[in-house]
């Protein structure tokens, strides 16, 4: 009996990817294996897509050049160099009115240390990396198999990273020139900050093109924390372009990933014999530390306990999923 194909799915959230990366951590320890060895598709959104390409990633040898660990490491140490805001930017661009709030230099620097020249088709597992296209007004998708077929789409990884983390309001969009055409790129979270159910219909393609049944699919999907901070009506009511210009961001990212949530239950529950085929990891955050671009000490701290939340209370599911993996 054939294996199920395996996915895992990682949101978007900024400096919340870290929760993830933990959570990615702990079941390489219990598997043994690094993550791109145990799933046959690796899809994310902006720090997911990071994370994503960064899983990836093959180092000078072959194998995996960064194990989850690794890259809980890039948030924890370069996260101050891509959320950087001198004080002259936040005098002349107060809360990011004028432009964007960070300047792109900070965030491409890490991903150029981090992927250097490394290409999208030298992926060591299949991945599906969300990004928005403004000029075209569709969805975008990198591909390692797209990458495979047609040279076009065989960025760099960095440029594919820098592309699905162009958060509105937060970086300038991703500008990716080939021949005869350009893509002016921005974060996939505004159609699909849970790309799982991308990674699904993606998955399912594959199947039925290799005559397998196209529900024999494994899905890992791992969120970055749920808002908590309720918007009251007393202050919404009230609210303009200038109001809603943060908090739709945040409504768009939770509610997408809510949703995404809801179909899946729905479309994969458990197989026979209560053989789980999804597994949803997420956890309900402290008002304090829903803040996509805060890196401060207390901050990662309170990130890094959330994810500690996540392995306390779903301890079965992460052990039980680990034996699936290694088998």
């Amino acid at each position: 009996m054939p294996k199920p194909f395996r996915i895992l799915s990682i949101d978007g959230g900024g400096i919340r990817g870290l929760i993830p990366a933990l959570v990615l951590a702990e079941l390489e320890r219990q598997t043994g294996r690094p993550i791109a060895h145990c799933f046959d598709l690796i899809a994310g959104t902006s720090t997911g897509g990071i994370l994503a390409l960064g899983l990836a990633c093959p180092g000078p040898d072959g194998r995996s050049r960064y194990r989850a660990e690794d890259l809980a490491g890039l948030y924890l140490k370069e996260g101050p160099r891509i959320f950087e805001e001198s004080a002259w930017r936040r005098l002349t661009n107060p809360m990011g009115l004028r432009a964007a709030k960070y300047p792109s230099g900070g965030i491409e620097g890490v991903l150029a240390q981090y992927f250097g020249e490394q290409r999208l088709r030298e992926a060591l597992t299949e991945v599906l990396v969300t990004a928005y296209d403004l000029e075209k007004r569709d969805a975008f998708f990198y591909r390692r198999r797209r990458a495979m077929e047609d040279p076009r789409y065989d960025v760099p990884m960095r440029v594919a990273a820098r592309a699905t983390s162009a958060a509105p309001t937060y970086f300038e969009p991703a500008l990716v020139a080939w021949p005869g055409e350009r893509d002016v790129l921005v974060d996939g979270g505004v159609f699909a900050n849970n790309p799982a159910m991308c990674a699904y219909a993606d998955a399912r393609q594959t199947l039925l093109k290799e005559g397998r049944e196209g529900d024999d699919i494994l899905l890992v999907s791992l969120g970055t924390g749920l808002y908590s901070r309720p918007f009251r009506y007393e202050d919404a009511k009230g609210w303009g372009v200038a109001g809603w210009a943060k908090p739709v961001l945040d409504v768009i990212f939770d509610g997408v990933a809510d949703t995404v949530d809801y179909q899946l239950r729905q479309l994969l529950p458990e197989a026979a014999g209560g053989l789980a085929r999804y597994h949803r990891f997420q956890t309900d955050l402290d008002p304090d530390l829903s803040e996509m671009d805060d890196t401060s000490p207390a901050h990662l701290d309170g990130l890094r306990r959330a994810a500690e939340g996540i392995l306390q209370r779903q301890s079965a599911d992460v052990a039980a999923l680990a034996a699936r993996l290694r088998a």
